[in-house]
């Protein structure tokens, strides 16, 4: 039983954590290096496939802008291309071996659709976390079919069960309304 627990934790867990990634990144119109570090750049060529950060040192510069500096300079015009391939919609200026990004600010059409989308994304993550209790509820049903387990154990976990997912089902919800804020500030 506790190991149906610990499994059950532990797949909720991994969607937090999944959510978090995905929210990381959303343009919210403040610079944060969290924004393009996961970009893959196709360096050397087209030889190697590598995140950015892992070809290079990301900083703020400011509260609207990236500094990227590539340990390899001659790798700056394939993190300019991966950038302007990107779906973020940056403009990557390159002064000599650093690139220089300017986060344009959010307007409120587009801060209302990053909003839905940011909901859209906690909604699914929710289904999931839902999904995961009915699974460990279904293995919990069977093995009280099974006489492995005491009907007052069935209640007992079945409580503890959703306990857990609506405790982590608040928590997606405080991860979604921190964004949106972050999303509303000018």
């Amino acid at each position: 039983m506790d190991s149906l627990l610990e499994d059950f934790q532990q797949n909720i867990i991994k969607t937090i954590l999944s959510l978090k990634e995905d929210l990381k990144l959303i343009r919210t119109g403040r610079a944060s290096p969290a924004l393009v570090e996961d970009l893959l750049v196709e360096a050397y060529g087209g030889q190697t496939k590598l995140k950015l950060v892992e070809l290079a040192t990301i900083t703020t510069d400011g509260s609207t802008g990236l500094l990227i500096a590539p340990f390899d300079p001659s790798v700056i015009s394939d993190v300019e291309k991966a950038i302007l391939k990107s779906s973020l919609g940056l403009s990557p200026n390159v002064q000599g071996s650093k690139i220089i990004i300017k986060i344009p600010p959010l307007s409120q059409e587009q801060r209302e659709k990053v909003i839905k989308l940011i909901g859209q994304k906690v909604e699914d993550k929710k289904n999931i976390v839902r999904s995961h209790r009915d699974d460990i509820r279904r293995k919990i049903k069977l093995q009280l079919e099974q006489k492995s387990i005491s009907e007052d154990d069935k209640f007992r976990t079945e409580k503890e069960v959703d306990d857990i997912a609506h405790e982590n089902i608040e928590e997606l919800q405080k991860i979604k309304e921190a964004k949106e804020k972050e999303i509303m500030e000018i």
